[in-house]
């Protein structure tokens, strides 16, 4: 081999070497600007949820009033889908019951009331961590046997002799609701059962137990063809907000921060909308 075409080869060689390095830089920096990509800077699919997924785990408890069961328990199941490795506990009940069971240290880590009045004996009792906002509101209808055989149509039909009446107990808020819509129509009602809860009320009804009973759109909506409702105007008067908040104790926070800011997020107000309550 002589000496001209020995340098011929070493040249060919090492531009051959410079292009494969060239090749692996180029190929580097894509990888790099993909990973980029896809963690979610600017240009990314990352979603606002999976992000939060990464640091909300763990149980939320949840202290619902009873009107809430349907559409919460649709709500814990769309947030656990949202936040892999969460998992929302509820606890339904009459909001007083609820009340009286956090100031008396029962763990919860959020309380959403059905009124204003029972809110405040959390927060009276400094159980609250913020201030309360209010999620929704909800209003009074009368639940009837299917059908409305005795043709009920108003709330003073409730007042009729013979007619068997379930009403929540007046510590209730849908109990007060009831009572201050009487109030206001001039008409005094004597139940043949106070009951614990708005749903304890409604399955009087539903069991045929009694002839009617006053509870919430949203309960007689979720019952479907096993009541039928009635509305009566008194009940504009005696609409319940219904505030929702972070329990001082909470042993999950940050779950109980993302639980709130989902009920109040448009996707938490679509399945409420749905359920039937009224914008807060």
């Amino acid at each position: 081999m002589t000496t001209r075409t020995a340098r011929r080869r070493a040249l060919q060689l090492a531009v051959g070497t410079s292009a494969v390095l060239l090749a692996l830089t180029a190929c580097s920096s894509s990888d790099k600007k993909s990973d980029s990509t896809s963690s979610g800077t600017p240009g990314g699919t990352t979603t606002s949820a999976s992000a939060g997924s990464q640091k909300v785990t763990g149980t939320v408890t949840v202290f619902a009033a009873a009107s809430l069961k349907e559409s919460f328990t649709t709500l814990g199941k769309e947030f656990e889908a949202a936040y892999p490795g969460s998992k929302v506990t509820f606890n339904f009940g009459g909001s007083d019951t609820l009340a009286a069971s956090i100031t008396s240290g029962a763990p919860a880590d959020v309380f959403a009331s059905a009124s204003p009045k029972t809110m405040k004996t959390v927060t009276d009792a400094k159980d609250a961590d913020g201030t309360p906002a209010t999620f929704v509101r909800n209003q009074l209808e009368i639940a009837t046997l299917p059908g409305n055989p005795d043709k009920i149509a108003s709330l003073k039909d409730l007042t009729k002799s013979g007619v068997k009446v379930a009403l929540c107990a007046k510590t209730v808020p849908c109990g007060a609701a009831a009572q201050k819509a009487l109030t206001a129509s001039h008409l005094t009602l004597t139940p043949v059962t106070y009951e614990t809860d708005v749903k304890a009320a409604l399955t009087k009804v539903e069991l045929k137990e009694v002839d009617a009973s006053v509870v919430y759109k949203t309960d007689v909506q979720a019952a479907g063809g096993k009541v039928t409702g009635v509305e009566f105007p008194e009940s504009a008067s005696a609409i319940n907000t219904y505030p929702i908040v972070k329990l001082k104790n909470a042993q999950n926070a940050a779950g109980a921060d993302a639980f709130i800011a989902f009920v109040q997020s448009a996707e938490g107000q679509k399945v409420l909308s749905a359920a039937g309550f009224l914008k807060p």
